[in-house]
């Protein structure tokens, strides 16, 4: 079987030398001021010349860049070694340094009404070098340009559904919290709800516990099942009864659990939307809700108005429940919540 893992390449290639240079080349590759192989100066230059002609830096190339008009915002289509392509969004946040947005599957099978990244089915699964590259890819962008600062959040809501790739996802989170700053509390990782998964999450010692978020959208299930297509009958009980024993386990100021509501227009913006939404999360606990602007993609939909979802948001803080107004960023380059489908703009 040929070795498809950096990893695996590296082990490869690697095979005659001491063992110590297989750790110094994984330090490497997340090092400051390191853009190649031959910028590795504690290697010996024979073996670095070997590394750069026969294992690529980096799983994933430029191909187009956009840009927001404020420059808050920056939307990479990247492509990977087979061709295939992905989103991935670099945003300033309120501390002054960088939130990253990575994808983990080619396309998405989730088919969610409202999201672009479905429309596109899905391709393939990332591997753990494509989703940890993406982090790299933004590292190196930052050192080139200059900005200033540096990643401090990751969020896994990009292209695809995570826990639809589950042990790359794992191990690339692994990765990123035992070579990067980057805390645990400091990424969050959105599903659509692929329940089973989420159950196993529980109980897998391998799994490091970062924050998580649900894509709800609605506490009535006949509406979630016209925005969602991969809900069911029982999901929303099965939900609760999840949320409950996660918040058991791993439940804190630090750690809460967040459940994702995109608002649209006469969909489920209404003050009885708004009530069954409380009565749902009071029902699991501490439950945090983001409300989330809906960013065009089509026509089917029409995002609810300012004065609607405060007066939504103001309904849920009335009623004791804790809930945040994403501001929507990098819509003007397609790079907001929902957009990411290889629009070049």
């Amino acid at each position: 079987m040929n070795p498809k893992t950096r990893q695996e390449k590296i082990s490869v290639l690697l095979s005659t030398e001491p063992k110590f240079r297989i750790k110094q080349i994984q330090e490497a590759l997340f090092k400051d001021g390191v853009k190649n192989w031959l910028d590795v100066s504690n290697l010996p230059l024979p073996l670095r010349t070997k590394l750069h002609e026969k294992i690529p830096f980096i799983s994933v190339r430029e191909n187009t860049l956009n840009i927001s008009a404020d420059q808050s915002t920056f939307k990479a289509l990247l492509s990977l070694e087979d061709d295939l392509e992905i989103e991935t969004v670099l945003m300033r946040n309120s501390k002054g340094s960088f939130t990253i947005c990575v994808s983990s599957q080619v396309g998405c099978a989730m088919r969610c009404s409202f999201c672009a990244t479905g429309t596109l089915g899905l391709k393939r699964n990332l591997t753990v070098d494509e989703i940890v590259d993406q982090y790299r890819f933004w590292k190196l962008y930052i050192e080139k340009n200059n900005l200033g600062s540096r990643i401090s959040n990751i969020v896994y809501m990009g292209m695809g559904e995570p826990l639809a790739n589950y042990e790359a996802v794992k191990e690339s989170l692994n990765t990123i919290l035992n070579k990067t700053d980057v805390g645990i509390t400091k990424i969050t990782v959105s599903t659509a709800g692929v329940i089973p998964r989420m159950e196993h999450i529980l109980n897998d010692p391998d799994w490091p516990h970062v924050r998580f978020a649900v894509s709800l959208h609605s506490a009535n299930p006949y509406v979630r099942n016209k925005l969602m297509p991969s809900s069911y009958e029982d999901f929303l009980p099965r939900l609760a009864s999840w949320g409950k024993q996660y918040l058991e386990a791993f439940g804190n100021r630090n750690h809460h659990l967040t459940f994702e509501y995109i608002m649209l227009n006469s969909i489920n913006d209404s003050k009885k939307d708004a009530l069954e939404l409380i009565q749902y999360v009071k029902s699991i606990g501490d439950v945090k809700v983001n409300l989330i602007p809906y960013n065009f993609t089509d026509f089917l939909f029409m995002p609810s108005t300012e004065e609607v979802m405060d007066a939504f948001q103001q309904t849920l803080k009335n009623n004791g429940v804790t809930v945040t107004k994403r501001r929507s960023r990098g819509d003007d380059i397609a790079a907001a919540c929902g957009q990411l489908a290889k629009k070049k703009c």
